[in-house]
């Protein structure tokens, strides 16, 4: 369903992959883009991929949404996982395409529940491994 201040739909897709990812963990990662007026499954990243796959796997020129679990051991050495919600927007993308993505943000999100940190980067120091684990403590 379309939404009226965007005019984004989120294909159904969408939804099942993150539920998988979130609920199975069927995948390290998945990129989402906007297709058409709709967000669209763009790559998915298997369990075994890494943060480094993930990062090599935006279009340094296009916007992307992305989720990422990310695995960690705190301080009292825990296995925990947090599920991050990325938005990938580089300065070198068409101002329209950043705009878009901007937009559509917050309406997407909300689509998938059970995001624990959101994370905006428009650059890939702004999301480098040191930060995200930062961000997941």
């Amino acid at each position: 369903m379309a939404n009226a201040a965007s005019g984004m739909a989120v294909d159904d897709e969408c939804k099942v992959k993150f539920r998988e990812l979130k609920a199975k963990r069927s995948y390290r990662f998945i990129t989402f883009k906007i297709e058409k007026q709709e967000v669209v499954v763009d790559r998915i990243g298997s369990p075994e991929e890494s943060y480094e796959d993930f990062t090599n796997s935006l279009p340094s020129d296009e916007c992307r949404y992305a989720v990422f679990d990310f695995d960690f051991t705190t301080d009292e050495n825990c296995q925990k996982s947090k599920i991050f919600f990325i938005a990938w927007s580089p300065d070198t993308s068409k101002v329209r395409m950043k705009m878009v993505y901007a937009s559509s943000k917050d309406r997407f999100k909300r689509e998938l529940d059970g995001i624990q940190v959101e994370l905006q980067a428009t650059d890939p120091s702004e999301m480098s491994f040191d930060i995200i684990k930062a961000r997941a403590l």
